[in-house]
């Protein structure tokens, strides 16, 4: 449908003043649907990242047409996020040009990602330019430093509506800063100076391959000579942090090995660990077929002994090469990047990597047995004591969140939850796992299924997508049993038994007044994304660094005493707050009848809450369930 504007006239008579091409063309506000045919020609698409001070990418594109109606989108429907997170308010100063002179461009009427322009009879070639400004405070995350850059072509590209994301060629170049090396999946075709040009690829491939580039930069070989070369392309804040010693090359490239034996197959030509160690650049991990987005602090090596905690992060993004990019739900796969996605099986696609990335991690050798039972302890414990919001909801639903929450920062998270698919999966796919053990008498496990579901066409990166009854099949050519019900009872139910998963593998959840080695770790790590000190299990209550409340247990106790989230500590039991008096507090209390008093600050004033608890400080660790098979130690045993 073609839409004529009521101030049509007024825009044709001043663009006809000013020289426009194609002025004389009306809008449209349709946004023509994707359809499965190669686009004719190649679009050049050139980005010029040298600006670290302002952090501005500025943009070129010269893109193939014919005359008519044409339709650009920039990337809305994020592969990796999950939701409707294209940043397209950071696209600035658009311009549209043919042959020398600028077209008039109108976005859409309905759909801010849609820009319509018409194409005069004589043109070939549209040029666009434009900024993507990337953010520039803590909050929002920095993209790009004075030393180091995450860029993913989704946030600087446009592409024409109307055809499936793989039918469209790019050819993409890219200006670093000077001396600056990267890392990426893309292949080089040459390197002038600063500037390098990669090989032809389709959008698809495009966006599914982001750079990393940085002026301290190290690429380290793990897997050689093996069949397909893996590296892990590591840019730095400083020289330092790049160094390694040989036993921590040596459980990266067990990580390799590692994944390769489970699945049995590899979906990529070459694969490339792309891998930040920044207090500075925003914090990232996200999957790509042949590559991920990795970021964790710069002390990542440095501090190896002390820094357990998400390191667990690089196995995670690995697994998705085969559980999220090769086999795909058939609702994520879309034709193009603004048609919308469907979550419905992520607790599969997260899930069940959340639960491989903590195996292979393990079975790496870059956790000790005891790491791993002190990580998993504290995802159970989360399960049995503050996750109240499974009352009302299922764990499916919160495949939901993804877009209804954005990753937002939630008043009530115990209640509201957000995001559970990735470790309530996890705790399903552990009793999963035990249960094929004991159906089979320890002769097959969740081992045989992800070889059979996920190693299947070894070479091909071609999505190959499944629904729910695809999994229910995979599990049943495992071992036979009514597993449509038992995941229905654990996805779709109130209270799921995701419990069930620790006793099962002969292990049981308890709680001590001592944290473990691993719960220290994590709690006293200000540059981790996940820090926080950690009163959920016992008072109920999490803080971070700075004391202030970013959950309240639902129904616990400082819950029921009014403590409100967003609150700031400011004393305990008339003693300036610190982590360590807060723990004593809570300790004392067990002894004592009198409640506890917080002085908290919050919007503008102070009030004093007693909160009326004595169980003492209460820290989740796992024990052995002796005269039961300890499924636990066969899962994360190294594989030969």
């Amino acid at each position: 449908m073609h839409r004529t504007f009521s101030r049509l006239a007024l825009a044709v008579a001043m663009a006809l003043a000013a020289g426009t091409v194609g002025a004389q063309q009306a809008y449209t506000d349709d946004v023509p649907p994707p359809q499965d045919t190669p686009y004719v020609g190649t679009v050049a698409l050139h980005v010029d990242a040298n600006d670290t001070a302002q952090g501005i990418f500025r943009v070129h594109e010269t893109i193939p047409v014919k005359s008519g109606a044409l339709t650009l989108l920039y990337p809305q429907w994020i592969p990796g996020d999950h939701s409707p997170t294209g940043p397209i308010a950071m696209l600035a100063g658009l311009k549209l040009s043919a042959n020398g002179k600028p077209l008039m461009w109108k976005r859409d009427k309905y759909n801010v990602y849609a820009f319509h322009v018409d194409v005069p009879a004589d043109v070939s070639t549209v040029d666009a330019t434009f900024q993507y400004m990337s953010g520039r405070t803590d909050g929002e995350g920095f993209e790009i430093t004075d030393r180091m850059m995450d860029m993913e072509w989704s946030k600087v590209a446009l592409y024409p509506a109307g055809y499936f994301s793989r039918g469209i060629t790019f050819a993409p170049s890219v200006t670093l800063p000077h001396g600056w090396q990267l890392g990426t999946a893309l292949e080089t075709a040459s390197q002038s100076g600063d500037t390098i040009t990669f090989k032809p690829v389709t959008l698809n491939n495009l966006v599914d391959s982001p750079i990393y580039a940085g002026q301290y930069f190290k690429r380290v070989d793990l897997n050689p000579g093996g069949e397909t070369s893996v590296h892990l392309d590591i840019v730095a804040d400083a020289p330092k942090y790049l160094e390694m010693t040989p036993e921590q090359i040596k459980v990266h490239r067990a990580l390799v090995t590692q994944a390769v034996t489970l699945f049995g197959s590899h979906h990529y030509d070459h694969y490339d660990f792309l891998f930040s160690l920044s207090d500075v650049l925003g914090g990232n991990g996200t999957e790509h077929h042949q590559s991920s987005e990795n970021g964790l602090g710069a002390d990542y090596f440095t501090a190896w002994n002390d820094a357990a905690p998400d390191r667990d992060l690089l196995a995670h993004e690995y697994t998705h090469s085969w559980n999220g990019k090769f086999r795909r739900p058939a609702d994520l796969w879309t034709p193009n990047f603004n048609v919308p996605m469907g979550d419905s099986l992520l607790w599969v696609y997260e899930g069940q990597t959340q639960y491989w990335g903590f195996v292979l991690t393990a079975r790496a050798g870059m956790w000790t047995p005891q790491q791993f039972r002190d990580a998993l302890a504290m995802v159970a414990a989360n399960y049995e004591r503050n996750r109240e919001g499974f009352q009302w909801r299922t764990l499916e639903d919160t495949t939901n969140d993804a877009t209804a929450a954005r990753r937002s920062s939630l008043p009530y998270r115990s209640w509201q939850m957000s995001e559970d698919y990735y470790s309530g999966g996890q705790m399903m796919w552990l009793e999963m796992d035990a249960k094929l053990r004991t159906l089979t008498h320890d002769q097959k496990s969740l081992d045989d299924f992800a070889r059979a579901f996920f190693g299947v066409d070894n070479g091909s990166y071609v999505t190959k997508t499944y629904t729910f009854d695809d999994v229910v099949a995979a599990l049943n050519g495992v071992a036979k049993y009514d597993w449509a019900s038992f995941l229905r009872a654990h996805v779709d139910t109130l209270d799921p038994p995701l419990e069930n998963g620790i006793a099962a593998t002969g292990w049981k959840l308890v709680y001590t007044d001592q944290e473990s080695a691993y719960e220290k770790q994590y709690n006293s790590r200000p540059q981790s994304s996940r820090h926080l000190y950690n009163f959920a299990w016992s008072i109920g209550l999490t803080m971070n660094d700075a004391g202030q409340v970013n959950d309240v247990r639902w129904d616990g106790p400082a819950f029921k005493a009014g403590v409100s989230t967003g609150a700031s500590l400011v004393a305990v039991n008339g003693q300036t707050y610190s982590n360590d008096v807060l723990k004593s507090a809570i300790a004392a209390a067990k002894n004592s009848n009198a409640p506890i008093q917080l002085l908290l600050k919050y919007q503008g004033g102070y009030r004093t809450v007693p909160v009326d608890y004595h169980g003492g400080l209460q820290y989740p660790h796992l024990v052995r369930v002796e005269g039961t098979p300890d499924y636990l130690s066969e899962i994360i045993a190294p594989r030969k």
